[in-house]
């Protein structure tokens, strides 16, 4: 799709705001009889990005009208059942909630209808005395409505699983299998740093590097592009899921129109409410590593919802060690010393992360 930017006039973005204002969000009048993308369609469209865990950069690209589209479903507007491609929308979403807390497992909270929701929806069925279909119809609609008349608000068995799962969760690196993604490629390049160094190019040359250190480990690395791939991020999703990884790590870098914003920020799925209990344990891991090791400003890990955390099934996170448009942070990426402290700082955190609490005890001295 083209996308929607400031100074747009037309149909294209009178849909976006009537999507925005049937959603709660404030644009003047003015704008919506003149058809026009002004100062408060960009303000809407910005604190909606940032309510739902996306890039707020005040842009209707794919992602944005993807998740605008989603918005606009509430639970029982429309029959949801497997398919491909998968129902996508806050009524999956709310579905999976109600499914969570009654004790039925439809996995991640992620607004995807995919074959464990459709499970879950089969075992509510069978459980409730109708007919186990797996279909999320008006029946089994109202059959949730009945035993969840208040607001949900408790924990969901998919939350407490995960954190039980982290908890539990020893062992070492060796055997694993990690997924690493170089973020953009030759058609997307992504940021450019004052001296020119394209964020594709970083990325790539950082994920070799950590596959290198993490295969050197034990671990079994697997790369979701090669230099010269261009891949949509789904499609990058999808190559994880199928590869049964145990983590994902995506590289990018971080940029900003004031030059002298720096540091690391590391990035795990979250997004209304919900969030992936092991990325974020991940997130804080790999943070707590870089910034030490480096000595670069923390920028704290945030939950998002970017395609590549919400559409893997395994715990991801997405890392921006540096940004690119800081001419110190870019001549640091040219430089091998640094390079090494940051891969090396990953693979720890990552095997922190599977050596469970006793490793992390014993790394922090305890």
């Amino acid at each position: 799709m083209q996308v929607i930017r400031r100074d747009d006039r037309g149909e294209p973005v009178s849909d976006v705001q009537s999507r925005l204002v049937a959603l709660g969000f404030h644009v003047e009048t003015r704008e919506v009889e003149r058809r026009t993308y002004g100062q408060s369609t960009e303000s809407a469209v910005r604190e909606f990005q940032q309510e739902r865990g996306l890039l707020v950069d005040g842009l209707i690209g794919p992602e944005s009208w993807q998740e605008l589209v989603e918005a606009g479903y509430a639970l029982g507007d429309r029959v949801l059942y497997l398919r491909r491609p998968p129902f996508r929308g806050d009524d999956t979403r709310a579905l999976q909630r109600r499914l969570n807390v009654l004790g039925f497992d439809p996995g991640r909270e992620d607004g995807i209808f995919g074959e464990q929701t459709a499970r879950a929806v089969h075992d509510f069925q069978t459980n409730v005395g109708i007919r186990g279909d797996g279909i999320a119809g008006p029946t089994t609609i109202a059959a949730l409505d009945r035993l969840l008349s208040a607001p949900v608000t408790a924990q969901g068995r998919t939350t407490v699983r995960e954190a039980v799962g982290l908890r539990d969760h020893g062992g070492s690196l060796e055997g694993r299998t990690v997924a690493i993604d170089p973020g953009h490629g030759p058609a997307d390049p992504g940021i450019e740093g004052p001296s020119g160094l394209r964020e594709a190019d970083v990325a790539f040359d950082v994920a070799t590097r950590l596959a290198a250190e993490l295969e050197r480990r034990g671990a079994d690395p697997v790369m979701l592009r090669d230099r010269d791939e261009d891949i949509e991020a789904s499609e990058r999703a999808a190559m994880a899921n199928d590869a049964e990884a145990d983590l994902l790590l995506s590289i990018h870098l971080n940029g900003h129109d004031d030059p002298g914003a720096e540091g690391s920020s590391s990035y795990f799925y979250g997004r209304l409410g919900t969030s992936s209990v092991a990325g974020s344990a991940l997130a804080e891991l790999i943070q707590d590593e870089i910034t030490s090791t480096t000595g670069l400003r923390n920028g704290r890990t945030h939950p998002k919802a970017f395609p590549i955390l919400r559409e893997t099934r395994m715990p991801a996170v997405q890392i921006e060690p540096c940004f690119l448009t800081n001419p110190k942070e870019e001549q640091l990426l040219t430089e091998e010393p640094f390079l090494r402290e940051v891969t090396g700082a990953i693979a720890t955190a990552v095997d922190r992360f599977f050596a469970g609490r006793r490793m992390a005890e014993e790394t922090d001295g305890g």
